[in-house]
């Protein structure tokens, strides 16, 4: 997996690439996000839909918050809590 930056995942793969970060998304969530908006950037090949993952990686980096100390933090941050 050593080239895994030069590969495109289908959602299968980029459902597992995000639990390996600790995101759990299953395949028909990121179907949904496509659908209804608020996920990774994805591409069409044909009738096939493919992760980069420097997408992925950038859709964390943008839906993360920054470390917080307390719930009230939590929130102002945007975070469920």
């Amino acid at each position: 997996m050593a080239d895994l930056p030069n590969r495109f995942l289908p959602p299968a793969e980029a459902s597992a690439y995000l639990a390996s970060r600790g995101l759990k998304y299953s395949p028909k969530t990121l179907g949904k996000f496509r659908c209804l908006g608020g996920g990774p950037a994805y591409r069409v090949f044909g009738r096939s839909i493919y992760y980069a993952p420097a997408d992925l990686d950038a859709w964390i980096a943008e839906k993360m918050s920054g470390p917080v100390s307390h719930t009230a933090a939590a929130r102002a941050a945007g975070a469920r809590a």
